[in-house]
């Protein structure tokens, strides 16, 4: 009777036992069945800078405002707007003939005055030429030899040259214009080097140096970089705006940027060399905390990391990571800690695929 009544007990633990065994195995095919799928790679190391984001005007060092010193007739235009010029080349000529009708004249009053001179010097006499009307000639040959320099001078302004190398940027008359006294006839600018004036606030002064390399972009494209560097730096703090002037050293061969352009700049400040650095994408920011995944043992495990400089799509990892772990960069918004996941890299699709 008790035997009978001991397998009665017994069938509901055995009943009871073989349930909980099943239910296990199912959590456990349940949790393989539903890994995360990631992608990772493998930590490394490298450098990394630190920049400081600002906006600079493009400016032309070297530029002309060409104007004409004598006023006149336009004979002819020799260059046109965008033609490349050298210094001293032609750039038009102003009829001048009244200022060479005054050229000859004074070329043959001077003339007639040095004849006199030495006429007078040469007389044997010297009782019928007195000291005071040598002294006279003289000073009258000075005055016109003045005035014949300046006649000289007035026709040789009549040809507007180049005081620059360079591209013309303006023309601003037509031939057969009449040109005023000091009116602007053309504008040239030269662009093979830009200055880029940035002003940055008085905390970043400690931070700069002359020669300090800079990156600039002309556009939103991050890839399209222009290799700028410090070239000037004021002593001088503006009180209103709380800012100093920095003056960048840009180069454009190339012509690719021109002056008045307003640009993005990007300024290195420091760089920290062979330090550990991931995508700034897989950083999560949990409870103000940031964090990132690793991988052990086919499960995630979160990670409290602190960050340094960041350059682009990469961050420095100060703490809380090393050098050779795998890291979750894709997928890892849909991780806790110790979750189940699976490894689904690229190179290994494919690698599966051949």
């Amino acid at each position: 009777m008790e035997a009978k009544n001991t397998f009665k007990l017994a069938l509901p633990l055995l009943f009871v036992a073989v349930l909980t065994a099943c239910g296990k195995e199912e959590a456990k095919k349940e949790e393989e069945k539903f890994a995360i799928p990631v992608e990772t790679q493998f930590v490394v190391q490298g450098n990394v800078s630190s920049f400081y984001s600002t906006t600079a005007t493009l400016e032309a060092p070297v530029e002309a405002h060409v104007v004409t010193r004598i006023a006149g007739l336009i004979e002819s235009i020799h260059v046109e707007e965008g033609d490349r010029v050298k210094k001293g080349q032609l750039l038009a000529v102003i009829d001048a003939k009244r200022q060479q009708y005054d050229l000859d004249r004074s070329e043959a009053e001077v003339l007639i005055i040095e004849q006199e001179l030495q006429r007078v010097k040469k007389m044997k006499n010297k009782e019928f030429v007195s000291a005071d009307s040598i002294a006279k000639l003289e000073y009258n040959l000075q005055a016109a030899i003045a005035r014949r320099d300046l006649a000289q001078l007035q026709v040789k302004e009549s040809r507007i040259v180049s005081p620059v190398d360079g591209v013309v940027a303006n023309r601003n008359v037509k031939a057969g214009n009449m040109a005023k006294e000091f009116e602007e006839l053309f504008y040239v600018v030269n662009q093979d080097e830009l200055h880029g004036i940035v002003h940055l606030p008085e905390q970043q002064l400690a931070s700069l140096r002359l020669g300090q390399h800079a990156d600039l972009y002309a556009s939103n494209d991050k890839t399209r970089a222009t290799s700028a560097e410090v070239l000037r730096i004021s002593p001088v703090v503006d009180a209103k705006s709380g800012t100093f002037k920095v003056t960048l050293k840009v180069p454009n061969q190339q012509g690719s940027l021109k002056a008045g352009m307003f640009t993005r700049v990007e300024l290195k400040y420091d760089t920290h060399e062979n330090v550990i650095t991931v995508p700034y994408n897989a950083v999560i920011n949990q409870d103000n905390k940031q964090t990132l995944y690793v991988i052990k043992e086919a499960q995630a495990e979160r990670r409290e990391v602190q960050l340094g400089y960041r350059e682009g799509s990469m961050v420095e990892v100060v703490a809380g990571l090393n050098p050779g772990e795998q890291l979750v960069i894709r997928g890892q918004q849909n991780l806790k800690d110790q979750s189940t996941v699976e490894v689904i890299n690229p190179l290994n699709v494919a690698s599966a695929k051949q």
